[in-house]
């Protein structure tokens, strides 16, 4: 997976996640900032804002956004939102999650919501967000995960290893640019590694209706067929996991996100 790859991928399906009900509209939007606490005064950086929808979400309660990303179009897409939405404090980057073009203690809030699984370096994007915040600020963090022990007990590390190897080669088929979902206890390991003290951790699921999931990237007949298969041949770890179902005769399946809060010390 290339970071050229990435901006292809989303700069062809920006519009796409502009208007994905999960992305404007998930649950753990409103999550992150109840957990946050913004303030004022704070300066916020969104890494990877995608359609701008996190930065957006922060901007009334603070004295300013950069909404960051690796492609032009996504920016395109955040710069329309914060203009539809009247945000005169949020304004937008080029950056690299991984090398972010900020200098030291910049930010009080460091945000990144459904990215860091496109990340080749998870450890050195979280490095540099804890870089850029000020002693005392808050790392806020929202990913999908891969199964573990922690969110999938019950089955051997053997199964759970096979099983997030399936989840992850998953996602990669639907989107290529996908890199890989880290577990939850990896998740933790990564934030402490870092010298980040967690404040909060906790798993929120979501319902995912499978066509337009498989849509979104531009997935075609075939691959769309090839990923409905593993869904209906997952193992039982897997099937643990993802729990695909039918609704009114439409597939539905399940992911499961980490909401992390974490702050450097003073």
């Amino acid at each position: 997976m290339t970071k050229s790859l990435v901006q292809q991928q989303f700069g062809a399906h920006a519009a796409a996640y502009s208007t994905s009900t999960v992305h404007a509209k998930g649950a753990s939007l409103s999550r992150l900032v109840e957990l946050t606490q913004p303030q004022k005064h704070w300066r916020v950086l969104d890494v990877a804002t995608g359609a701008g929808h996190t930065g957006g979400a922060f901007a009334p309660h603070v004295a300013s956004v950069v909404a960051s990303d690796l492609t032009d179009e996504m920016l395109t897409e955040a710069a329309a939102l914060a203009a539809s939405k009247g945000f005169a404090n949020m304004t937008t980057a080029h950056a690299d999650a991984e090398a972010l073009p900020f200098p030291d203690a910049s930010f009080e809030l460091v945000t990144c919501r459904i990215a860091p699984h496109h990340f080749p370096d998870v450890p050195t994007f979280v490095a540099e967000a804890r870089r850029v915040l000020v002693p005392g600020g808050t790392l806020a963090v929202v990913d999908n995960i891969s199964p573990d022990q922690v969110s999938t007990p019950g089955f051997s590390s053997a199964d759970l290893r096979d099983a997030s190897l399936t989840y992850n080669a998953f996602e990669k088929i639907r989107d290529p640019s996908h890199g890989r979902c880290l577990g939850m206890a990896e998740w933790g390991e990564v934030i402490e590694d870092a010298g980040l003290e967690p404040v909060h951790v906790e798993r929120l699921s979501k319902a995912m209706q499978f066509q337009p999931w498989a849509e979104r990237m531009g997935a075609d007949a075939t691959t769309i067929e090839r990923l409905r298969a593993m869904l209906d041949n997952a193992s039982p770890a897997l099937a643990a996991f993802l729990k695909p179902h039918l609704v009114d005769g439409a597939l539905w399946f399940t992911l499961d996100e980490a909401i992390l809060i974490a702050r450097k010390p003073k």
